[in-house]
């Protein structure tokens, strides 16, 4: 199990850009809007909203609060909300939008990296819930203004 954890948590998030990125490669004209929505939507998340709530609520990671055996390394840093989580959901909900079956199929990966991240217990779940929620609002609010923008132009 714990394997399987570690590859969740650590590497198949590599998987999940790869499969992102093999939309442009089936069809850039058709899916060039959507994958630069997701990666948009996916910094707007990680590096703005996830940074902005870390700044003012520094919550301490599982591991040193329970002082437990690590898995895999991992630094000391804010755990509140999940980074991960926010881009890789953020990054669903977008693909979501463009084409149901592989949004869903994004989704799935999102949340089996977010529990991968839990498992090795460098984040609680409150972490992973607020991760996600931060995602799917920068995922909408990013679709939503993209979308306005292309039928203007």
């Amino acid at each position: 199990m714990d394997g399987l954890g570690i590859f969740f948590a650590e590497y198949f998030q590599y998987f999940l850009v790869f499969f992102l990125i093999l939309f442009l490669v089936k069809n850039l004209k058709k899916y060039w809007f959507m994958v630069f929505g997701a990666g948009v939507s996916a910094v707007l998340a990680r590096l703005g909203i996830t940074t902005l709530i870390r700044h003012f609520w520094q919550r301490p990671r599982p591991f040193i609060n329970n002082n437990v055996n690590l898995i895999i390394n991992y630094s000391n840093e804010a755990s509140f909300p999940s980074g991960h989580a926010a881009f890789f959901f953020a990054i669903a909900t977008v693909v979501y939008f463009h084409n149901k079956k592989a949004g869903i199929l994004f989704f799935a990966g999102a949340l089996l990296i977010s529990l991968g991240r839990i498992f090795v217990g460098i984040h609680w779940p409150s972490d992973i819930v607020a991760g996600a929620i931060v995602g799917v609002f920068s995922g909408w609010l990013i679709h939503k203004i993209f979308k306005k923008f292309l039928l203007k132009i």
